[in-house]
């Protein structure tokens, strides 16, 4: 799709180029998320199709998976996810609430299938010493 006209930012076909830019998978956090995983000795396979929600990180013998959430989108409780859209609030809020209830889908019915859950928020990903501690605490000693 060709690039509209940036006179008019806030029109339908830019707005819509805009957000088509947007990536769903091999965002920077997941990148950042990986790339830790990985230094640490930790293997993994990614955007696991079969399971609830396609988690970004999948762990099968440990049964585990990581899902990277964008904090705008998935509505974190950080400036970022309390950050309200100007334009088109009556798409945008029904939008942000349905994310949030199939993201609590998908984590219950990942659960109930025996697999742990780590939530990651974008925010959290520009700490590398801290997601370290958080990856090592959630999936426990590499050699398994």
């Amino acid at each position: 799709m060709a690039r509209p006209s940036k006179k008019r930012k806030n029109s339908p076909g830019y707005l819509s180029w805009h957000m088509a830019q947007i990536p769903s998978a091999n965002t920077k956090p997941e990148l950042r998320v990986r790339k830790i995983a990985h230094r640490l000795g930790y293997r993994f396979r990614l955007h696991a199709r079969e399971l609830p929600g396609r988690p970004d990180i999948v762990f099968r013998p440990r049964r585990k998976v990581i899902f990277v959430h964008g904090c705008f989108f998935h509505r974190h409780n950080c400036g970022l996810g309390k950050k309200e859209p100007r334009a088109n609030r009556s798409y945008w809020l029904p939008k942000f609430a349905r994310n949030v209830a199939r993201d609590a889908t998908n984590v219950r019915r990942l659960e109930a299938s025996g697999w742990r859950v780590l939530v990651i928020w974008e925010c959290q990903t520009k700490h590398a010493d801290d997601l370290v501690g958080v990856l090592t605490k959630f999936l426990g000693p590499t050699k398994i």
